[in-house]
């Protein structure tokens, strides 16, 4: 009975010297070295693919440069609104201040007429008796 080829590999996990000559010898083969150099190739990236990147990353920095340009844009728009929204929320508060004093005057004004309707009803009704009585 031979060897396996599972027995193979555990042999060359055991033995580094024997792992780099069996390295060397498939290295020195043209067709071999080939492929595996072709097979390594496809996992590495190339000076292309790294400048693609590079490209992408600049461009993506770009677009992030200008979302914060527009984000400070917008925070200084809402900082700005949120400075008119409080001078308008005084200036409501002074108006609500305003129409509670003519309020006020106006409470007194329909007082003050009522009073003087009364007063004028009084003296006319007085006027109209003391005719009667005196006639």
């Amino acid at each position: 009975m031979g060897i396996t080829a599972e027995e193979i590999v555990e042999l060359f996990e055991k033995d580094v010297r024997s792992r780099k000559r069996l390295a060397e010898l498939l290295i020195s083969e043209p067709d071999i070295r080939l492929t595996i150099i072709t097979a390594v190739l496809r996992d590495v990236a190339t000076k292309e693919d790294t400048a693609k990147i590079e490209k992408r990353i600049d461009r993506i920095d770009e677009r992030m440069n200008r979302i914060e340009e527009k984000m400070d844009k917008m925070e200084e728009r809402m900082n700005k609104m949120e400075e008119r929204m409080s001078r308008i929320e005084e200036k409501i508060a002074g108006l609500e201040s305003r129409i509670s004093g003519v309020e006020r005057e106006l409470d007194k004004i329909f007082k003050l007429m009522i009073v003087t309707i009364l007063g004028i009803l009084i003296s006319i009704t007085t006027t109209i008796l003391t005719k009667i009585l005196l006639l």
